[in-house]
């Protein structure tokens, strides 16, 4: 599984990346802009990935406006569906206007509330046929 991991903050970009390294390569980005870039260059090389861990609230550009642009990535090359990446966003805000947000505007396909634990993790993915 390629897996791209989306957070400013270092301690929770550590603690993603041990969690998730062991189920395949793990690249990170510190912000929206750079997760874009990133997810971009996937599809380029022909390697999506399966998985993007996004959290929300980031410098440069937010994760919400993230998710929608790598939306529009995916549409513009005409993958839907069950080929789209699955997107897990993660967020310290346990609060309805981020869940609509990500969800019905985005296109997120899940949302998990931080502290994000092994077994919360692993039950998402496991949920969107990843694992």
């Amino acid at each position: 599984m390629k897996t791209l991991i989306v957070e400013d903050d270092f301690i929770s970009r550590r603690i993603m990346k041990e969690l998730l390294a062991p189920l395949g390569d793990c690249v990170i980005a510190v912000d929206g802009a750079e997760a874009l870039e990133a997810f971009r260059m996937a599809l380029d090389e022909n390697r999506p990935y399966d998985l993007v861990c996004m959290d929300i609230m980031m410098p440069n550009m937010d994760g919400h406006e993230a998710l929608e642009r790598i939306r529009g990535l995916e549409r513009e090359r005409g993958i839907q569906g069950a080929l789209e990446a699955k997107i897990i966003m993660t967020t310290a805000l346990d609060d309805p206007k981020n869940v609509v947000e990500a969800f019905y505007r985005g296109g997120a396909t899940s949302y998990v509330v931080k502290p994000v634990t092994r077994q919360r993790l692993m039950t998402e993915i496991r949920s969107h046929g990843l694992l």
